[in-house]
C-alpha cells in the first residue's frame, strides 16, 4: 500500500510539473512576457504574481477576462491550484 502512495503522488507531482510549463505561453506572450497577446492582453511582465495567478483562476472558472477569455480558458483547464502557482512563479523567476 505504501509503494501505491508513493507512486500516485509522484505521478500527481509530474504531472502538474508538465502543466506548469510556460514553453506554449510563450508563442503569444513573447518569450520574456512582454507582448500583449493578439494585441488585445494584459503584458504578462508587468504583472504582480499574485495577479497572474487570479487571472489564471479567473480563466478557468470563467470569471475572468473579455471577448477572447475563451482562448486562455482552454490553456488553463487541465491546471489545478498548484500548477498555477507553479506557472506563475515560473513566469516571475
Amino acid at each position: 500500500m505504501s509503494k501505491m502512495i508513493k507512486v500516485a503522488a509522484a505521478a500527481s507531482l509530474l504531472t502538474t510539473v508538465a502543466f506548469a510549463n510556460t514553453a506554449v505561453c510563450k508563442g503569444c506572450h513573447g518569450a520574456d512576457f512582454e507582448k500583449k497577446a493578439m494585441n488585445v492582453s494584459k503584458v504578462v511582465k508587468e504583472m504582480s504574481k499574485e495577479d497572474i495567478v487570479k487571472s489564471l483562476k479567473g480563466y478557468k472558472d470563467g470569471s475572468y477576462g473579455g471577448a477572447m477569455k475563451a482562448v486562455m480558458a482552454g490553456q488553463v483547464a487541465k491546471l489545478d491550484d498548484a500548477g498555477i502557482e507553479a506557472m506563475a512563479a515560473e513566469i516571475k523567476k
